[in-house]
């Protein structure tokens, strides 16, 4: 005679691993932001990716101001 077997075993185990990713997957759907960027962290990202990309200071300094230009026309077009 077999004795009762105890815990979840392989296969609970992994219905279970497969619940909890897709619980997660569910999580971040429903809890997602989907509001575009505020004008002052694109502003920001646009001068972070200026330091990455740009050698040269006349080159990081016009990606700069193209980054401030498109600030300004992000506030103007928000309000």
């Amino acid at each position: 005679m077999m004795g009762s077997q105890r815990g979840l075993g392989f296969v609970g185990a992994f219905i279970l691993a497969i619940a909890v990713v897709a619980g997660y997957y569910i999580y971040k759907a429903v809890m997602e932001d989907d509001r575009a960027p505020s004008c002052k962290s694109a502003l920001t990202a646009c001068m972070q990716n200026c330091r990455r990309t740009t050698t040269e200071a006349p080159a990081a300094q016009a990606c700069q101001e193209a980054c401030s230009r498109g600030a300004d026309a992000c506030e103007r077009k928000a309000k």
